[in-house]
């Protein structure tokens, strides 16, 4: 038999096959957490190691468990409750426990998740989410509903889901892939990818770099120290970055583009055929467009209309602008 710290042997497993849960609250000091909807056999599985993956006994980790933690599992009302906390505060931390719960459960669930210390991931859900951890990563995949995640020191990697999306980092990369619908997505010190994305997406970072591609509707996005690469690019853009240069390639304009950039170069590409009003301004501005221009070029200055006239194209930059045709 697999001994207990192996991470694919359950410690405790308690069946929620007759509970009909559609709300699961989990808290727990140190471990991470995982919600999994579309359950066929509904459950709760506790995992326990000792920290540093400590090889423990079982008779071991109970006898731990009973003199430093609190260790509930409850069910009232479609409601579940998993709790794993210290008893006091001055725990011995090399004799410390990492508590992780994994939670099997049907589609409809919505979730209130809270870990000191480890990661969160949930899986195949519809109802509404809300978690938090102080010191992991946050994954979201098949999630439709309204989404509110924050890590204060991991990565986030959100994928195939949808409606309202809101997800914090203080500390991490953000990927997102595949998502649909409202998407708010902010970290104070990693990159950002962004792929195939419909709807509003206001993503910003304030330490790493930026790179999208197929994005439709309207991009807000920024960087405080790196470079942007958006490619396929349809809708609106507001793009800036104030430590690296900027790519952005726009298949389709519908209402504006913004750009600006303190410290790199600026490249530009448009759709031909459009009607645009232009505003280009840095040191060198180059301006290669087929159509109908008119209005001023100078060095540094591209003002005008071009076919008529139509969405607005903003440009700024300390060094030079290059926007030429797609």
């Amino acid at each position: 038999m697999a001994s207990a710290q192996d991470n694919r042997t359950p410690y405790l497993t308690r069946s929620l096959a007759s509970d009909g849960i559609k709300n699961v609250f989990v808290n727990t000091s140190g471990g991470s957490i995982s919600v999994n909807g579309g359950a066929q056999e509904p459950r709760i599985d506790v995992y326990i190691v000792g920290n540093n993956n400590q090889n423990l006994s079982k008779d071991e980790i109970k006898k731990r468990l009973d003199e430093d933690y609190t260790l509930d599992i409850s069910v009232n009302n479609g409601e579940l409750h998993a709790t794993a906390k210290h008893k006091r505060n001055n725990i011995n931390w090399r004799k410390g426990l990492s508590i992780s719960f994994k939670v099997y459960v049907n589609k409809q669930a919505s979730t209130n998740l809270n870990t000191s210390g480890g990661s969160i991931s949930i899986d195949n859900l519809t109802g509404n989410q809300n978690f938090e951890t102080s010191g992991g990563s946050l994954n979201v995949n098949q999630i439709t509903g309204i989404i509110k995640g924050e890590t204060s020191g991991g990565s986030i990697n959100v994928s195939n889901s949808k409606q309202d999306i809101t997800l914090t980092t203080s500390g991490g990369s953000i990927t997102a892939n595949n998502c649909q619908g409202k998407l708010k997505l902010e970290t104070s010190g990693g990159s950002l990818k962004l792929d195939n994305l419909k709807g509003y997406i206001n993503a910003t970072t304030s330490g790493g770099s930026i790179n999208g591609s197929n994005v439709d509707g309207e991009l807000i996005t920024g960087t405080s120290g790196g470079s942007v690469n958006l490619v396929g690019i349809s809708g609106s853009l507001d793009a800036s970055t104030s430590g690296g240069s900027m790519h952005a390639q726009m298949l389709r304009v519908s209402k504006y583009v913004k750009l600006e950039s303190s410290a790199g170069h600026v490249n530009l590409t448009l759709p031909t055929g459009q009607g645009l009003d232009l505003d280009l301004r840095a040191d060198r501005v180059s301006f290669d467009m087929p159509g109908n221009f008119n209005g001023e070029k100078s060095k540094d200055k591209v003002v005008g209309k071009l076919n008529g006239g139509g969405a607005t194209v903003q440009v700024r930059g300390d060094n030079s602008i290059t926007v030429s045709a797609k």
